[in-house]
């Protein structure tokens, strides 16, 4: 805290969260961009059999297709209020979190996938999915980079929230 009794902003939180969500938001358009531009739309390419494959699929829901339906606009809608009040959450609690680097490369993967995702959606009202894993039967619902960089931000700010408040005490520099 500074002498006036704010947060501190002037101990790189801020830096290290919005470099990590431009190059979040980068590697996922980019992506997106390079699987757009060599795959049709429900088009595949194997990569490792019975394994992985590229695919080029959009997503109208949420995570894993949650809400994915063509007959319903109202849930564009939801997903956007969603993902702005989530941004706004992450940013109100950098402000007043102690400092954790770690925590701060978590909120900056969840804001950089948020946007990347919002990109999509502003922009064609549905989400580019492309990262198809699968053995057998069993079918992981396709997802992108920006869906990895929320889930990976979402354990490391978890990780650092869980420890500083349970009975390992404080955190120092995460």
């Amino acid at each position: 805290m500074s002498v006036a009794g704010t947060a501190r902003t002037d101990d790189g939180r801020y830096r290290v969260i919005f470099w990590l969500t431009a190059a979040c938001v980068a590697l996922d358009q980019a992506t997106k961009a390079a699987v757009t531009a060599s795959l049709p739309l429900h088009g595949s390419m194997r990569v490792v059999p019975g394994l992985f494959d590229l695919v080029h699929v959009r997503n109208r829901g949420a995570a894993f297709g949650f809400l994915n339906r063509s007959d319903m606009d109202w849930q564009f809608w939801l997903f956007l209020l969603a993902t702005l009040v989530a941004c706004g959450l992450i940013l109100g609690m950098a402000r007043t979190a102690r400092y954790s680097r770690t925590l701060f490369v978590g909120f900056g993967l969840i804001l950089g996938g948020a946007v990347g995702n919002l990109i999509d959606r502003v922009r064609l009202r549905a989400v580019i999915d492309f990262l198809d894993f699968y053995m057998g039967v069993w079918h992981w619902p396709a997802f992108n980079v920006a869906d990895v960089a929320i889930c990976v931000g979402a354990l490391l700010a978890a990780f650092v929230l869980w420890f500083r408040s349970g009975a390992a005490g404080p955190s120092g520099n995460g």
